[in-house]
């Protein structure tokens, strides 16, 4: 048998290539859009893609099941339940797919969507016993997923118990997991471990849902825990139900004059360098996303709407193709990028923005003066419930663009978050939205601040 795990850092996905050398046949589970990962395991295995299996309709991220398919001539397999409005064979419980000695097959575990369906291994070759379960976004590692995301949340959260119950928790201790999420996904919770994989036996004795001894204790619980759902979810199921979608367009190089043009007309540019360098000087307007730092789609994808012309700018030719990738893999079509980056903006004299940087310790010196600035909390709910910066304001930074009127543009505003990457980004979007004394509070954030023995506030 041939395995692989392939994991979409910046989303905290995972998706799986399953195959038998001998028989020269392989699956590939759940695809994130960047196909090369597949298609290179393909190559040096000496292996055809001949099926592509969704779990489900994923909310979080745009599959490549389409770019797959026309890419390897590869049947795609989910639900009918799905809704799939593309060319698809069905993916019912207890079908099987066969791949020479390997065999893969359809447990149906509801929940997370109606429709999810995980995915029990089998290698004849090696006695015929279930050795792994691809669990999709029902049982992670520690965690399990949410259920708010296609139908009503109790009713979502009831189903996974029976899922859990009734399904996966009944496979034998020793049968491999194997998730569709990691740490960092917004499919689950902050309980999502950061390990790859774990065995049925040991989520069993200590994954969180497993504590619960009755199904209602459980879902007060999934309820209760519910955080910032993935950004455009109907948005990015929409295109994951179909018609197949294997482009999303290949970014245009635009000089900077073109780029000043398409501004005018409402293009809206994403700073895709570091927060640093974006404060250093940038282009009026722009806003600032790392695509560096992990969940750089993601933050994008809340502030700014699916239907928005974009360009990107980016430190050096080549990383502008990298960020318009993980951009698409969210439902965001990227028009275009500015050639030759900030160099070619500056060389034709072009103007610059620039925000100012602090760190925790400036900001205590600022908040003794006079003329204090407002500390704008950026970061999510329970995060400023567990402690934040006495007299702090708090806005998540998804939910910025909606609430700037709860804002005064007549006083100086310091914006904070746990690292200085979600109020980099909250910081642009002020500045872009005409709030004139805007601060970034960069290199550390809250945590600096305890840590230097300044007080904190908790509810």
């Amino acid at each position: 048998m041939l395995f692989r795990q392939v994991i979409h850092e910046d989303l905290g996905c995972a998706s799986y290539f399953v195959g038998d050398v001998d028989s020269g046949l392989a699956a590939v589970v759940d695809p994130q859009w960047n196909i090369e990962p597949y298609l290179r395991l393909s190559r040096l295995h000496g292996v055809k893609i001949t099926h592509v299996i969704e779990t489900h309709n994923h909310a979080d991220h745009v599959s490549g099941h389409g770019r797959l398919a026309h890419a390897t001539g590869a049947s795609i397999h989910i639900s009918d339940t799905a809704d799939a409005d593309y060319p698809h064979e069905s993916l019912g419980d207890g079908a099987v797919l066969r791949l020479g000695d390997v065999e893969i097959e359809a447990l149906h575990t509801p929940g997370h969507r109606p429709e999810h369906t995980s995915l029990l291994l089998r290698d004849r070759g090696r006695g015929g016993e279930p050795w792994a379960v691809l669990t999709g976004d029902s049982l992670f590692v520690g965690d399990v997923a949410r259920p708010d995301l296609a139908i009503e949340p109790r009713d979502g959260a009831r189903d996974i118990y029976t899922s859990l119950r009734e399904r996966l928790f009944s496979l034998p201790d020793e049968v491999e997991v194997w998730p569709g999420h990691l740490g960092g996904s917004s499919c689950g919770s902050a309980g999502i471990d950061h390990k790859a994989s774990s065995t049925i036996g040991y989520e069993r004795r200590h994954n969180r849902a497993a504590e619960f001894e009755s199904a209602d204790e459980f879902v007060t619980d999934a309820i209760a825990g519910l955080g910032e759902p993935p950004p455009n979810v109907e948005h990015v199921v929409a295109l994951n139900r179909g018609p197949l979608v294997d482009e999303m367009g290949t970014p245009a190089p635009l000089s900077p004059r073109a780029v000043e043009s398409a501004i005018a007309d409402g293009a809206l540019l994403v700073d895709a360098r570091t927060n640093e360098q974006f404060d250093e000087a940038h282009i009026p307007g722009a806003i600032s996303a790392s695509a560096g730092d992990t969940g750089f789609a993601t933050k994008v994808a809340r502030v700014i709407p699916p239907d928005v012309e974009l360009i990107v700018v980016a430190g050096s030719d080549g990383y502008e193709l990298e960020a318009a990738n993980l951009l698409a893999s969210v439902g965001l079509r990227v028009q275009a990028f500015l050639a030759g980056g900030m160099t070619s903006w500056r060389s034709e004299g072009l103007p610059v923005q620039r925000l100012e940087l602090i760190d925790a310790v400036m900001l205590a010196e600022r908040l003794e003066a006079e003329d204090r600035p407002l500390v704008l909390d950026v970061r999510d709910d329970d995060e400023f419930a567990a402690g934040r910066i006495p007299g702090a304001v708090h806005i998540p930074y998804g939910d910025l663009p909606e609430r700037l009127l709860e804002l005064s543009k007549d006083r100086a505003i310091a914006a904070v978050c746990s690292g200085g990457k979600r109020s980099g980004l909250a910081a642009s979007i002020l500045q872009r939205e005409g709030f004139e004394e805007v601060v970034h509070v960069g290199h550390g954030g809250v945590g600096t601040w305890k840590a230097a023995g300044w007080p904190i506030e908790r509810d």
